[in-house]
């Protein structure tokens, strides 16, 4: 079930959960796509300065390989790109957007796919003319590429100091005393992960007793499965503890007891 607010999409899961995204208005997107051309402008004359040579066997052959290979490269930026970066082009990066599933799902191929293939529709006539139009008069300002693949671009949050306490009391963490276990957690733990985890946290004393058993249940079962854990490592270590100690050592920022940036690569 989802609720749509102007400018934010909140998600509501089947544990009573709400997680809130800030939408990226055309300002934003435009800003982020105006970087983006300009890789693509370095990526085409690349393109054709490697076709340069072919002019001097056929002129119109090299003019039509070039055009393929322009239109076949602006497309593999912006797919290749989201895909590998989880939503992120150069352009989406410095400015601090991503591109998700509208449902908070995870981000499918396909998706990334199908709204860079609309973007030949969405620049129309000019200047992104129907994009621009289609992310205004949308509540859940998407271009028609978006509306395709099912997918939103939202504005990265990062997280502001606030009091670990609320998640973390001072108690035993096992995680702090195997830094080389945290430290893959923190490599292999994604952005949305994180937050997922911290908002259940935040959120759980919103939730009866059988959601809470069972929502920290999966998310113990899910993060139990990214990193090979010693036998007993857990042992005597509920699931809603072991979620808390592994936000503790993601969030934490070392000796300031405050909720700070997690690992860097939470934001690639």
């Amino acid at each position: 079930m989802k609720t749509i607010q102007p400018q934010q999409l909140r998600i509501r899961t089947p544990e009573c959960i709400t997680f809130s995204y800030d939408l990226a208005g055309p300002l934003y997107r435009a800003l982020a796509w105006s970087i983006d051309v300009a890789c693509i402008m370095l990526l085409s004359g690349a393109i054709q300065g490697m076709l340069a040579p072919l002019q001097g066997v056929s002129a119109d052959m090299a003019t039509a390989l070039a055009i393929v290979m322009v239109f076949a490269g602006t497309l593999a930026y912006g797919v290749l790109l989201e895909w590998l970066w989880r939503g992120q082009t150069i352009g989406k990066r410095v400015m601090g957007l991503r591109v998700q599933d509208a449902d908070g799902l995870r981000l499918r191929f396909s998706q990334v796919l199908l709204r860079n293939l609309f973007r030949a529709v969405d620049s129309l006539p000019i200047l992104y003319l129907v994009g621009v139009i289609s992310v205004l008069c949308t509540r859940r300002a998407q271009r028609l590429g978006d509306l395709a693949g099912n997918t939103v671009v939202i504005r990265i949050t990062k997280p502001a100091h606030a009091d670990l306490e609320r998640i973390a009391p001072p108690i035993y963490n096992s995680l702090r005393e195997q830094p080389h276990i945290a430290a893959r957690y923190r490599q292999r733990v994604t952005a949305r992960e994180a937050s997922l985890a911290l908002q259940a946290l935040l959120r759980r004393d919103e939730l009866d007793d059988a959601a809470r058993v069972e929502l920290f249940s999966e998310l113990a079962q899910y993060f139990r499965r990214q990193v090979v854990l010693p036998a007993d490592f857990l042992r005597g270590v509920s699931d809603e503890q072991f979620v808390r100690n592994l936000v503790d050592v993601i969030y934490r920022s070392s000796g300031n007891g405050v909720l700070g940036k997690p690992a860097s690569n939470l934001y690639r």
